[in-house]
């Protein structure tokens, strides 16, 4: 495995670093100026996402791109140290068109949208033109097992029927949100795994109400992690996407990658903390020494550089994987990382937050959001415990081929 960046990688690095240094990082007080004041989409958005589209930094994610779809087409393992750059700042990613949920969205449509679905919703997506939605969580059941899914799709005649309640379901409350990827059950009566199904369902169709827009520790975001009830929302049969009891699948299909691309956005988020801790330890005194002189503060500062380094290499691992052998043979790799990655990310975040004090919970530091975030992604595409017991699961499957083989590494006494 060579993780080593090629001179095309390297070339894109310093491209997205120049355009975030230059373009999006000096925008960070007006974006959260107006988001406070209520606007949103900010009101530079369209022109930033322009430029970047203009420059060819545009829907970097995805590998399969066809000819003539915009952007440049990546492979995992190219695109990761990219959204590792990104991930510094929390809305950067929409700006190269490579912001969650859409990415995922657009690779769910890529693989199996009929035709018609194509041009209706992927290339607009594809484009920047409109957002989406992937709603499939729901408040009344542990949604991190899909086969919980209670959300009802019934057949009636040439459409579909959709009853059911989901909630925090990103992006939800984006103005330029216009379709919704939805996860419910068309054969509840089928094998577990295949009672699922996915529809798409129009922004406007009549009878979805986004109830509220949640907040997450109290951090409100303006895109939404919204609570939507679907009350016998009526959309064409030809809004399924796949087959009939294939919504489990798709789902898998689209965690892979995906997972991929919330961590090194998380790593970057790390990268930045640390890099803040360094220079506050250098710029503050206490008990007259430096804070990096001081003994926690300097191991803070070595143990943060040991874990995001570790955490950077599992992940470019898996999206080795996942680019040579597929995402099914990379599913532990993928569980891996995402119970590890959320938990690093949330460390050296409050070890920075800590070093600068009172300071690293206000506002006046990108500390207290970069946080916030890291701890909801402990829940985001399955919390940490099911991943650990998908491991170790996987981990005593793998043991029973080579059961008894640690034998001879006992010695217990001999006995009469």
């Amino acid at each position: 495995m060579d993780f080593g960046y090629t001179p095309k990688v390297e070339d894109l690095r310093a491209r997205v670093r120049n355009f975030m240094d230059q373009h999006i990082l000096p925008r960070v007080r007006q974006y959260n100026e107006e988001v406070h004041a209520g606007i949103f989409p900010v009101s530079f958005m369209e022109d930033l996402k322009a430029r970047a589209k203009s420059e060819g930094l545009w829907n970097l994610f995805l590998p399969h791109l066809k000819e003539g779809e915009p952007g440049t087409g990546l492979s995992n393992i190219e695109y990761a140290p990219l959204a590792e750059i990104m991930g510094r700042i929390g809305w950067a990613s929409e700006v190269f068109n490579c912001n969650a949920p859409d990415t995922g969205n657009m690779e769910l449509l890529h693989m199996f949208a009929t035709p018609a679905q194509r041009e209706q919703w992927l290339l607009p997506l594809l484009n920047g033109e409109i957002r989406s939605a992937f709603a499939m969580t729901e408040p009344d059941v542990a949604s991190s097992d899909a086969t919980n899914i209670t959300t009802l799709i019934q057949r009636d005649g040439d459409d579909y029927v959709i009853n059911g309640r989901k909630w925090f379901i990103t992006n939800a409350a984006h103005p330029n949100c216009k379709i919704f990827i939805l996860m419910g059950k068309t054969d509840p009566a089928a094998e577990s795994h295949q009672q699922q199904s996915m529809v798409l369902v129009p922004r406007d169709t009549v009878g979805v109400e986004i109830v509220r827009n949640i907040n997450i520790m109290n951090h409100h975001s303006p895109e939404g992690h919204c609570e939507i009830v679907f009350r016998n929302v009526r959309v064409p049969v030809s809004n399924l996407l796949g087959k009939e009891g294939s919504g489990f699948a798709l789902a898998q299909a689209r965690l892979g990658p995906g997972r991929i691309h919330h961590c090194m956005r998380s790593i970057g988020a790390a990268e930045l903390a640390l890099e803040l801790m360094i220079a506050r330890a250098q710029e503050r005194q206490t008990f007259g020494k430096y804070l990096h002189q001081q003994g926690t503060v300097s191991e803070w500062i070595a143990r943060s550089r040991i874990e995001i380094d570790q955490a950077r290499l599992l992940v470019l691992k898996t999206a080795w994987m996942i680019d040579n052998v597929g995402a099914k043979e990379a599913r532990k790799e993928i569980s891996m990382i995402k119970a590890l990655v959320p938990s690093v990310h949330t460390a050296v975040c409050d070890r920075a937050m800590q070093t600068f004090g009172a300071m690293g919970i206000s506002p006046d530091t990108p500390l207290a959001d970069h946080w916030t975030w890291g701890r909801a992604l402990r829940y985001a595409d399955g919390p940490d415990e099911v991943h650990l017991q998908s491991i170790a699961r996987m981990e005593i499957k793998d043991s029973q081929k080579t059961l008894g083989g640690t034998a001879a590494y006992l010695t217990p006494p001999i006995r009469l």
